[in-house]
């Protein structure tokens, strides 16, 4: 993957424009989300973006796993969604 620099410059509402280059080459388009970091001198916005279809299959393995390891059967959801929604009352 190749790098682009640019410089950008933020305005007094606090915004940034992310040049067209960068937005270009990393395929951004309105409405993007990041999460931004900020730490001494450095900002970084990191890209959100949602999971392929592998990783959820991967993720949803590893959790099932997990559950089945720590004793869970699929009746213990129900009741923990009863337990959760009858605290919020």
């Amino acid at each position: 993957m190749s790098k682009t620099v640019a410089t950008t410059k933020m305005s007094s509402r606090g915004q940034v424009v992310i040049p067209e280059s960068v937005r270009e080459q990393l395929g951004l388009e309105p409405g993007s989300q990041f999460v931004v970091l900020g730490q001494g001198d450095v900002v970084m916005l990191k890209l959100i973006s949602a999971p392929s279809m592998k990783e959820y299959g991967e993720l949803k393995r590893r959790l099932r796993q997990q559950a089945r390891e720590a004793g869970l059967r699929r009746s213990d959801i129900g009741k923990a969604v009863k337990r959760v929604r009858s605290q919020g009352r």
